[in-house]
């Protein structure tokens, strides 16, 4: 017998939505420290509305509760969910189309980091069938990557240096030169990848 799942929580009313709004602007300022009139120039609702808004005086439209989000690099939802309303923990799944970086017939990148992140580190699957190669032209200065080979045998070239993984092997180089991952198997290889820029 299956379990029974929990009902899914009763959307917040909207008085509660507002109440949040007003103390979750307030805390996001002090964070950044910034005053009113900072917030008012980086959003472009003006410094009286937020004042009413901080101090749930006021009931604010959509187009400004946007503005708002933007200002603090969130989203709509970002901005307005209620602490413990959503998970803590972000899922990729293995068929969400949207995260398959690059898929043609030698080589196959699904990212496995939540694409809204600023990051200085990005993970990747990589699967690259026999002869498949990844070529890349240098990242930024400072950029490392480090490999994990899963299955098969592949060759790393980081600018004249080369070595050769198997399944279970794991190497770090720079990236910041011209670098490549190739197949060097009979079947598929499937490796990932963390890039870390400095």
């Amino acid at each position: 017998m299956k379990p029974r799942s929990a009902p899914p929580p009763s959307p917040a009313p909207p008085e509660s939505i507002h109440r949040h709004l007003g103390g979750r602007v307030r805390q996001l300022r002090a964070a950044r420290g910034w005053s009113l009139e900072a917030l008012a120039q980086a959003s472009g609702v003006s410094r009286s509305m937020l004042s009413q808004i901080e101090r749930e005086q006021a009931n604010p439209t959509l187009a400004v509760t946007l503005r708002i989000a933007r200002a603090f690099g969130l989203s709509l939802g970002e901005l307005l969910e209620s602490p413990g309303a959503a998970s803590m923990v972000t899922v990729i799944r293995a068929g969400d189309r949207a995260y398959h970086y690059r898929s043609d017939a030698d080589c196959e990148i699904r990212t496995l980091s939540p694409l809204n992140l600023e990051k200085d580190v990005e993970f990747y699957e990589l699967r690259l069938k026999a002869g498949g190669a990844l070529r890349s032209a240098p990242h930024y200065e400072g950029t490392r990557e480090f490999l994990t080979v899963q299955k098969g045998r592949v060759r790393v070239q980081s600018a004249g240096d080369v070595e050769e993984l198997n399944a279970g092997d794991s190497a770090s180089y720079r990236a910041d030169v011209e670098h490549a991952i190739l197949n060097a198997g009979k079947g598929d290889a499937i490796t990932y990848l963390i890039v870390i820029y400095r």
